[in-house]
């Protein structure tokens, strides 16, 4: 079981499951949500995440027709995304992790769209969009 919560603390989960395809995604939309170089998310099952947020801070932005991403209201963290054509599963941003995890990243994705003063620092695959295979 993995612990997390937002840099105020309002929003505390576990989640009681895998963090499955871990990447670092480079492209325009997850530098801007993440203020840095790149977001490094994982999917998640969405049955698996239980949120305590007694104050209500956790809300959206609608970034696209049924994509949201989910943030704290009151210290603007980034939990996680869903995706409507995958009600299932979630995009959890692995920063909001209290707790060490097993998994790893297996890619850096949308490598073209990589801040220019960012250079690449892993022995990582890195793929001009998704990585193969994924649904």
């Amino acid at each position: 079981m993995y612990k997390g919560s937002c840099l105020c603390g309002s929003i505390q989960f576990s989640l009681d499951g895998a963090v499955t395809d871990i990447i670092h995604c480079h492209c325009s939309l997850c530098r801007k949500a993440s203020g840095s170089a790149y977001a490094t998310n994982g999917f998640i099952n969405a049955v698996d995440l239980k949120l305590d947020d007694e104050k209500g801070t956790l809300t959206f932005y609608e970034s696209s027709e049924g994509k949201r991403k989910y943030f704290c209201s009151e210290c603007g963290t980034p939990i996680y995304s869903s995706n409507a054509q995958s009600p299932t599963r979630y995009r959890l941003r692995l920063g909001v992790l209290d707790s060490d995890i097993l998994e790893r990243p297996i890619s850096h994705n949308f490598v073209t769209s990589k801040a220019n003063w960012e250079e690449f620092d892993a022995d990582l695959p890195h793929y001009e969009k998704h990585e193969p295979g994924r649904k």
